[in-house]
């Protein structure tokens, strides 16, 4: 393999979805094709929020995201900041100054529909004459659908935050969604009902599903365990700000200054106010039976 011979792919990558799986393969065979360093090269703020000044909760920040694009196979990531001045650039010259100049890419595997450059005006044909006037092998990726239909950030965010279907969108991006933060001091309500919980503090540019409870498996100092977890303003307390609190089944340790990661399975329920602390407690109760039911099924499943 020759560190300088790189085949790379550009894009946000959010969420790293199946879509994305299916070209960093592409991306993966064609540099073990050509005895090349398989690179991906992304952006460390949402082009959408610079062109429009839009906020974009995301599905993978940083993080996240290079770990999953590293498990894949891709050997380096190169992350640039997406500024008002790139937004602007012709794809010419972004393949010139950016993907050449700075970077040194010998291929670009670009994804079936992918278009990059200012207002996104120019085809893949335009590519092609772009790389080679510039040195550059440009190679078209195939397409991805699931059931029929494209696999997309914004499919699978409306999933999450708009009908809380993890389910749904696990399966679309190939691997669990994930919440991950630090635990932080909360309401302490949780512990007077006999279920302490973890609140955790997710990263503000991270996207929340939609408030309600789940189950989920949390990934702790001690070893990984089967949680509910509930995202929201608990209603029957009125919280003042949304929350993400997770209480850990079997287990017994201080996870105060420790940093969590749940990966979310079934979204349970909807938030709702309940009219006294009993009432809560027998739910808190159902969904403990659901949830343990449901995780230990997922195990058994071959």
């Amino acid at each position: 393999m020759s560190q300088e011979n790189k085949i790379a792919t550009i894009g946000f990558f959010d969420g790293v979805h199946g879509g994305h799986r299916h070209l960093i393969s592409q991306v993966i065979d064609e540099a073990r094709r050509r005895h090349g360093m398989p690179v991906v090269v992304t952006f460390r703020s949402h082009p959408r929020t610079v062109i429009s000044g839009q906020s974009v909760p995301l599905l993978t920040i940083d993080d996240e995201k290079s770990r999953l694009l590293h498990e894949l196979g891709i050997m380096k990531i190169y992350t640039i900041d997406f500024t008002t001045e790139i937004s602007q650039m012709s794809a010419r010259d972004f393949m010139q100054h950016v993907l050449l100049q700075q970077i040194g890419v010998s291929t670009l595997v670009i994804g079936y529909d992918h278009r990059f450059g200012r207002d996104r005006a120019e085809s893949f044909d335009d590519y092609v004459c772009y790389g080679r006037e510039l040195g550059i092998d440009v190679v078209r990726a195939d397409a991805f659908k699931a059931d029929g239909q494209p696999v997309s950030s914004s499919r699978i965010r409306h999933l999450l935050a708009d009908e809380g279907d993890v389910s749904e969108a696990t399966r679309l991006l190939g691997h669990p969604f994930c919440l991950r933060g630090r635990v932080v001091e909360g309401f302490h309500r949780g512990r007077t009902l006999g279920y302490p919980t973890a609140n955790m503090q997710v990263s503000p540019l991270k996207l929340l599903p939609r408030d309600g409870v789940y189950s989920a498996r949390v990934e702790t100092e001690w070893g990984t365990f089967d949680a509910m977890l509930n995202v929201g303003m608990n209603p029957t307390y009125t919280n003042s700000v949304r929350t993400v609190e997770a209480h850990l089944f079997d287990f017994d340790h201080s996870l105060y200054d420790t940093t969590i990661s749940a990966a979310l399975f079934h979204h349970i329920r909807d938030e709702q106010p309940f009219a006294s602390a009993d009432e809560l407690m027998s739910q808190l109760l159902h969904d403990e039976r659901v949830i343990r039911r449901l995780l230990s099924a997922r195990r058994a499943a071959p």
